[in-house]
């Protein structure tokens, strides 16, 4: 028996030194590991004695202690790199890098992030695809929908591609793919700039490649573990070559944006997600473009990090290229894979 508490007090004093960060629970439950992440109201702690990580609600956690370096975001917009744990008095203590200390609440911390981790921990990428198959005229549809990020203590960048290819019986095939890269360097106050290009290939408005080129500045209203809602104004450089069977010539022209999204998460496993973007033009008289998008997804199947997704996207024009092609618009579904 002496060699069996012996061993076991060796055993645990190694899990302590290896997995230091702690989460005591409401219903005082503790669990013991290395917190990875707190993104949308859900903290992910990795520990010894289970093959998946924990995945816990935020506002479930009565006390939390960590000992490596996080990138915190708070809702006023302020973002911290350093350390972080609970005081007595439930609040949480953030001592920052360069010695400085801030008290905030629970509820102010909308983003954790480890940084010991190195540069995998700052990535993040998901991807999903769909098929339909109709016996009728032997239609069937496939999708792919894809993006990855890598976010820094006061910048971001990430990159996305978006395909459908739908293919029938007796008609011509119809393609729309679309992919872009987008830069965000934040602000204090929640302000940001932003600089993205964009890129459309799109049969149903015999457009053979629009480029996109923006640049702006934007706001989040709201940023919490429960939505985040923002809006953003700029200026926009286009660049669209369209089909050959169109008649229409080539354009060069620049416009304004304004734009706005929101971001419902604090449904469940269920993620709604909204964005529309109106492009007045500048050099084009009485011309008005929209783009909309719309995207429910459930999370957490059968297997961690795989979802479903259902989604619209909207494209309108005044002035399309092809007289009565005004609007496009796709439905899709997946089955998909985040990280």
């Amino acid at each position: 028996m002496k060699y069996l508490a012996a061993l076991g007090c060796i055993f645990y004093s190694i899990i302590s030194v290896a997995q230091t960060d702690s989460l005591v629970l409401n219903n005082n439950d503790v669990i013991v590991g290395e917190v990875k992440s707190m993104d949308r109201g859900v903290v992910v702690i990795e520990t010894d004695y289970s093959d998946s990580d924990f995945k816990i609600e935020w506002e479930k956690i009565k006390r939390i202690k960590t000992s490596e370096r996080y990138l915190i975001m708070l809702s006023d917009g302020r973002r911290v790199s350093g350390y972080f744990m609970s005081a007595p008095d439930g609040s949480i203590s953030i001592r920052d890098i360069e010695g400085g200390t801030y008290v905030v609440k629970p509820e102010e911390i909308v983003y954790i992030n480890n940084l010991d981790d190195g540069f995998l921990s700052r990535l993040y990428a998901n991807i999903d695809f769909g098929y339909s198959l109709t016996k009728a005229n032997n239609q069937n549809q496939t999708t792919l929908n894809s993006r990855v990020g890598y976010i820094q203590d006061y910048w971001s960048v990430d990159f996305y591609y978006n395909a459908l290819l739908s293919r029938q019986d007796s008609t011509p095939d119809i393609r729309r793919n679309d992919a872009g890269a987008g830069f965000r360097y934040y602000l204090p106050s929640d302000w940001f700039l932003s600089a993205d290009i964009t890129f459309l290939a799109n049969t149903e408005q015999a457009i053979d490649l629009r480029t996109n080129s923006k640049i702006g500045v934007g706001n989040y209203f709201i940023r919490s573990n429960h939505a985040y809602w923002g809006a953003s104004v700029g200026a926009a450089s286009i660049r669209e070559r369209f089909a050959e069977s169109s008649g229409a010539a080539d354009r060069n022209s620049w416009e304004a944006f304004i734009g706005t999204e929101l971001n419902l998460y604090d449904i469940g496993d269920l993620n709604l997600f909204t964005n529309v973007i109106v492009y007045p033009s500048i050099t084009e008289s009485g011309r008005l473009r929209t783009d909309f998008r719309f995207d429910a997804k459930y999370d957490d199947l059968f297997l961690d990090d795989l979802y479903i997704r259902a989604g619209i996207t909207v494209n309108y024009d005044n002035q399309p290229a092809v007289a009565g092609n005004e609007t496009d618009y796709v439905f899709t579904t997946g089955i998909g894979w985040k990280w």
